[in-house]
């Protein structure tokens, strides 16, 4: 690792202008123009040209990451919204029958098997998948949907409430759910869940309408529904529905009750006969709520800090983004909701947005991000754009490992041991209460689309069947029954990246594996961690995860497994 350098250039321009910037299609045209009609005599040529098609590729995404990421920080400038809504409408529909061709011109190439075939193979297969998928009618719903999507962050960007006579945004309030005054407790809960349940028409009507434009793309595509559309779309070459399926039932019989034990617990330390869904993350009397920083400055900080104790590198990556602007970390209103780590493809430093109020699980999404954006750093030297297009599965393994890594750390952010303690203990905790979540979200999403003529009373009653089938029997809801009806419209990931979900589920059992290989041997489960990063979506997902030192496995029997292991840490703390 100590070869590894953070200070990445921004790759040269060898096929467009240095000064060249994406302003309308007229302009950018004639660049896919001369890559659909230039002829290849060699496979030098077809090489040649893979270099120049990936450099528009990643002049043209970075241009539409920054258009989002501008958007996001700040959803009430009209101005940043149409900036957006005009590359979705205008420049994307364009580009991708050209998109199309281009794909084909390279699968009908007579040059296309002396290409390297063990660096390409995950590339081509991808080529193949968009080519099956690709479907000219479907052109403008896509565009439509980009747009539409979008109007979450909107409406959910607006929702504040007022604590103590200061408004607060819905991610700022949370941190008073941590509080020790059970009654504060629950005027924020009932107050949160007042604001969702004003917007919950709204929500219902944007979902339906994506719904129905997507179902209507898979079957302009040939396929019986959207969930099977989205599995190919997604390139899960590695793992089917069943599979899916398979995992719910373990998590089922593996994690739940050991979920139900920890709210048991919880139960417990708070002296409640009754928990309610405003006592999960609460403090008894006299213990103050974890406080890991306090402004968004002392966060970035302190993270550096602690990544640097793992090796200068991943520490060096967060202070590039930091010395170019690419950090947004406190919430506000206004601002989107959620957190994300945007790589930019040209640049090589991605940004990493979110919405931080001072509470631990700011902590935790600082350095899950952190972890995306070393991935993004670490496949930066990859030739073409599509090999840093890495699957989520191990993304998510790049985030979640990172996690788990820098717990050994935090004394950085608590110099108190009993603080310490309790961080990593919610560290932990969370990593095993998150999978019953995982398995609602993704069982609800395979319903959602195998029956999209639904009404929207139908989900709800769906919903909470599928919710109770995966809660541990601790909660109780009584007076909210509501709120908890619509508990699926807080997940930004159902209307904006359908079905990008169980990743998280997947990756965190390599997280945690990664992890116990870590406490084995640190040296060699960071250089292992390094080496898989640094293959992009070079290799298959089997691959990748060998590459780390782990299984690529999510069967009953290894959620057991590693469960087991995180049972026993969190014993031991």
């Amino acid at each position: 690792m100590t070869q590894l350098n953070a200070d990445i250039k921004k790759l040269p321009r060898h096929f467009l202008p240095e000064d060249f910037s994406v302003t309308t299609w007229e302009a950018l045209q004639p660049y896919f123009e001369a890559l659909q009609q230039r002829p290849l005599h060699s496979v030098a040529d077809l090489e040649q040209w893979l270099k120049d098609m990936s450099e528009l590729e990643a002049v043209t995404n970075e241009d539409a990451c920054w258009r989002q990421i501008r958007m996001t920080c700040d959803t009430t400038d009209k101005k940043l919204e149409e900036a957006f809504a005009y590359y979705c409408m205008e420049i994307q529909p364009q580009l991708q029958p050209y998109a199309d061709a281009l794909n084909k011109k390279l699968l009908e190439s007579p040059y296309l098997k002396e290409l390297d075939q063990e660096l390409y193979k995950t590339y081509l297969r991808n080529v193949e998948k968009q080519v099956k998928l690709f479907r000219e009618e479907n052109i403008p719903i896509q565009a439509e949907l980009s747009v539409m999507a979008q109007q979450y962050g909107a409406i959910a960007g607006k929702m504040t409430i007022t604590v103590k006579d200061q408004e607060y945004t819905l991610q700022q309030a949370a941190k008073f759910l941590e509080n020790s005054d059970r009654a504060l407790r629950e005027e924020v809960f009932a107050k949160t869940a007042a604001r969702r349940l004003e917007d919950r028409t709204a929500l219902d009507e944007l979902y339906s309408n994506l719904i129905v434009k997507r179902d209507q793309i898979a079957k302009n595509a040939g396929f019986a529904n959207y969930r099977d559309y989205k599995f190919e779309e997604l390139g899960r070459f590695d793992y089917t529905k069943e599979d899916s399926f398979q995992f719910h039932d373990a998590i089922k019989e593996h994690i739940l009750p050991l979920v139900k034990e920890i709210y048991e617990k919880q139960k417990n330390k708070l002296q409640l006969d009754t928990l309610k869904p405003w006592d999960t993350d609460a403090e008894p009397a006299g213990i103050k709520p974890l406080e890991p920083f306090h402004t968004g400055e002392e966060l970035v900080t302190k993270a550096i800090a602690t990544f640097d104790e793992l090796g200068p590198f991943f520490g060096n990556c967060l202070r590039v983004m930091k010395q170019m602007g690419h950090l947004d970390l406190e919430s506000r209103k206004g601002k989107a909701p959620g957190g994300y780590n945007c790589p930019l493809p040209e640049t090589g430093v991605p940004f990493i947005f979110m919405n931080a109020a001072g509470q631990m699980k700011d902590l935790t999404t600082m350095v899950h991000e952190g972890g995306h954006a070393v991935h993004s750093f670490l496949s930066h030297h990859l030739a073409l754009s599509a090999f840093k297009e890495y699957p989520m599965e191990i993304a998510e393994v790049a985030s979640m490992s990172m996690e788990l890594f820098t717990m050994d750390h935090w004394d950085i952010f608590f110099d108190d041991a009993e603080q310490l303690r309790r961080a990593r203990l919610q560290q932990l905790e969370r990593a095993i209460v998150i999978f019953p979540w995982i398995a609602t979200i993704d069982k609800f999403q395979h319903w959602i689309y195998e029956n999209p003529q639904h009404t929207a009373a139908a989900r709800t009653e769906k919903w909470v069947e599928i919710l109770n089938e995966f809660s541990p029997g601790v909660l109780d809801w009584s007076g909210h029954e509501d709120y908890k009806a619509i508990g699926w419209q807080k997940q930004l990931h159902l209307f904006e990246v359908p079905f990008y979900y169980i990743e998280y589920g997947i990756a965190q059992l390599g997280a945690i594996a990664m992890w116990k290989q870590y406490r084995e041997n640190k040296t060699q489960a960071l250089d292992n961690y390094v080496q898989a990063l640094s293959l992009g979506n070079t290799k298959t997902l089997p691959e990748l995860y060998k590459a780390a030192g782990i299984r690529f496995d999510f069967s009953p029997a290894y959620v057991k497994e590693l469960a087991d292991f995180v049972k026993a840490a969190i014993s031991a703390l």
